[in-house]
């Protein structure tokens, strides 16, 4: 059996367990060279791979064969995993906005039992970071390249209350109080 006979088994999206790590195949490009004797075809694959506990990575390999570059695209994505911070291990902390190129996402914490409410390359991300409740909506390009950037842009501008905490010199509690007493003033 032929290495993508076996990956058409394990699903639509190219899911594989490593370890504890876990890859998605986001996209696959086939690109053409034209030369003297005709066409050189060569491909560009977009892998994205995560723990599903909040360590997630992409990466981009180009080969002349389909599985030599989701190998190069898998091995650059473990290679440069970041860690987002999750709150209760099922969402974001906060909204968070992030633009690359003419991508624009814009992404949303929300409440549980909502599920990944979010379209094509947005939704392999959230899947492999192991986030289980969030809305997300891509404006722009649906290029997936840009769109995966653009999402990590905008994780990692999310920061735990610890985190912002720690910067502020305050106790994690009073930074949650403080929350607290804005939306109860709202009402």
């Amino acid at each position: 059996m032929a290495r993508g006979d076996d990956r058409r088994d394990r699903g639509d999206r190219g899911e594989r367990g490593d370890g504890e790590l876990v890859d998605k195949l986001v996209s696959i490009n086939r690109v053409a060279k034209v030369v003297k004797g005709g066409r050189r075809f060569g491909f560009a694959a977009l892998v994205v791979v995560g723990d599903q506990k909040g360590r997630v990575g992409y990466g981009s390999g180009k080969a002349r064969e389909v599985p030599e570059a989701i190998r190069k695209a898998t091995e650059y994505a473990k290679r440069h995993l970041v860690r987002i911070p999750l709150r209760e291990g099922r969402t974001i902390h906060h909204d968070a906005t992030a633009k690359f190129g003419a991508g624009h996402v814009v992404i949303r914490s929300a409440a549980a039992g909502t599920g990944i409410i979010a379209g094509g390359p947005m939704r392999a991300v959230f899947e492999t970071l192991g986030i289980q409740d969030v809305v997300a909506k891509s404006i722009g390009s649906a290029n997936p390249h840009n769109m995966v950037k653009a999402t990590f842009a905008a994780l990692q501008r999310v920061s735990s209350p610890r985190s912002v905490a720690a910067r502020r010199g305050l106790k994690v509690s009073d930074i949650l109080s403080r929350r607290r007493d804005q939306s109860e003033g709202e009402e």
